[in-house]
């Protein structure tokens, strides 16, 4: 592991706990000597996660696209900021920089970039470890619903079990080091009813 991307909110939400779970993880890559890559913001949790990296020593690579430059959101403090040319490209960036991926609490594009990670570790395009960082139950009803779609055969245990889940940030990345990707087909065939 040389550096792990994380996706977070460009906002804080309601809870002060998503700000004390993301300087955690943020010092936690850090103490690692790992390298931090994110969205290159320096708004909401994902300003407060390079913050705290940068604060506790660590590399932070930031990867924006320039519309986001041009509504001034950029985080200029960063040791390295990819200004790149569209949402796509960004993703692609982010994922080839990293060694794996940590979701935060956030919105709908936190989620979408996490979940394409994540679909590319299904399907085999890379064999990363894929992390959700449940700060404060935030993502609790997310993982049930992940549940419900495994028990209609409509993604594999396996997949499901891919996901590395904690509360705590160390916990998290401790599990990183021991990841295996499953080797299962993507594609299921369910026993007819």
């Amino acid at each position: 592991m040389k550096r792990i991307c994380v996706f977070a909110g460009a906002n804080t939400g309601l809870d002060g706990r998503y700000l004390a779970g993301t300087r955690n993880l943020g010092r936690a890559i850090a103490a690692r000597g790992w390298g931090l890559v994110y969205g290159g913001g320096r708004t909401g949790l994902m300003g407060t996660l390079a913050d705290a990296a940068l604060e506790a020593g660590g590399d932070v690579t930031g990867v924006i696209p320039q519309f986001l430059v041009d509504k001034e959101i950029a985080h200029t403090g960063l040791t390295k900021l990819h200004v790149v040319g569209s949402m796509h490209e960004r993703k692609a960036l982010l994922a080839n920089l990293s060694d794996g991926f940590v979701v935060l609490p956030g919105g709908i594009g936190t989620f979408e970039e996490f979940f394409e990670a994540w679909t590319w570790g299904q399907l085999g395009n890379h064999d990363k470890p894929c992390g959700v960082l449940n700060v404060a139950g935030y993502y609790t009803p997310l993982l049930a619903f992940l549940d419900q779609v495994v028990a209609n055969a409509f993604l594999a245990p396996e997949h499901r079990e891919m996901l590395r889940v904690s509360d705590n940030a160390d916990d998290l990345l401790d599990r990183f080091r021991s990841y295996k990707p499953p080797v299962v087909s993507k594609w299921m065939t369910p026993e007819a009813s």
